[in-house]
Parts: C-alpha cells; sequence; structure tokens
C-alpha cells in the first residue's frame, strides 16, 4: 500500500509535466507563421519600443514600452499577430 502512495504523487508530477511541455499556448504550424518583422512593425504603428521579441510556448512573446512609458509584456499569436493567453497577461 505504501508504494502506492508513493507512485500516485509521482505519477502525477510526470503526467503534468508531459502535458506541459506538448500543449504549447499558440499552436500553430511554422509554416503558418507571420514574420516577427511584421508583428515589430505592428506595435511600433501603434508607438510601443520593442526591447525583445522571442518564441516561448509557441507564441511571439514581446518586451516592449508602450505610448503611455508603461512596461508591457506580451504573447502574440504568430498566425494572426494578435495577443493570445489563457491567463490574461498579453
Amino acid at each position: 500500500m505504501k508504494r502506492f502512495y508513493l507512485a500516485l504523487p509521482l505519477a502525477l508530477v510526470l503526467g503534468a509535466g508531459i502535458a506541459h511541455a506538448d500543449g504549447d499556448r499558440c499552436a500553430v504550424p511554422r509554416d503558418q507563421w507571420q514574420p516577427e518583422h511584421a508583428l515589430r512593425a505592428r506595435l511600433e504603428a501603434d508607438h510601443w519600443r520593442i526591447r525583445r521579441i522571442k518564441v516561448e510556448d509557441g507564441c511571439y512573446e514581446v518586451y516592449a514600452i508602450d505610448a503611455a512609458g508603461n512596461r508591457k509584456e506580451g504573447h502574440f499569436d504568430p498566425r494572426t499577430l494578435q495577443p493570445a493567453g489563457t491567463d490574461g497577461d498579453s
């Protein structure tokens, strides 16, 4: 019985890690991505000063300063270039 109690939490932790690794926030095939410079141009047209754009969880992740001088960090769908996210941080 002891083995069951030890094995169950381990299985849950490992299973959650695998599910998270496969669950990209933006599940878009690479051949459907718009180029990074298109996102940069769109945000700069909105008067954002881009600090960095990188790829994370299958999305473009942007670090910038908006027109009002506020720091911004957000995820953008690489196909539509619209804010993406299930946790509201975009």
